[in-house]
């Protein structure tokens, strides 16, 4: 398996039922932290719903692998990599105009990882991807 961005993880040839399962769950905490990310929220409580669907699919807990080892996202710009993150303790408050990756992955060590990373904005309306995001597994580009 293969990641990367913005469009995340792709198999070469056909993935099995264990790589759809996990790509499919990692694209339900991507989902969540998006739904999350709304005016007003803190970055944590983005993290925290990423975080609790693979929890509840019996992952991590906390920044435990098998699971998510890092932060579910961080802010984007000029730099690529900028503040603010989405990290447990980041009491920052979403503001329209702030720019992040959603990025949380799924590292299972000795097996496989993957990663969906997709950029968003802020609006007063709530989150925007900047791009569609991968539908499936073997279907990475939209």
């Amino acid at each position: 398996m293969s990641g990367g961005s913005p469009a995340g993880t792709t198999v070469f040839g056909r993935p099995t039922p264990r790589q759809t399962e996990i790509w499919n769950l990692e694209r339900r905490a991507q989902d969540a932290a998006f739904a999350a990310a709304q005016v007003g929220a803190t970055c944590e409580s983005v993290d925290a719903a990423a975080r609790k669907v693979l929890t509840d699919a019996g992952f991590g807990p906390g920044y435990k692998v098998p699971g998510l080892p890092h932060r579910t996202g961080h802010g984007i710009g000029m730099d690529g990599h900028e503040w603010t993150n989405f990290a447990k303790g980041n009491t920052t408050r979403i503001q329209p105009g702030m720019c992040f990756s959603d990025e949380p992955m799924i590292a299972i060590y000795g097996e496989f990882g993957i990663r969906l990373e997709d950029c968003l904005y802020i609006t007063e309306q709530g989150p925007h991807f900047f791009s569609p995001q991968s539908p499936a597994i073997d279907r990475p580009f939209a």
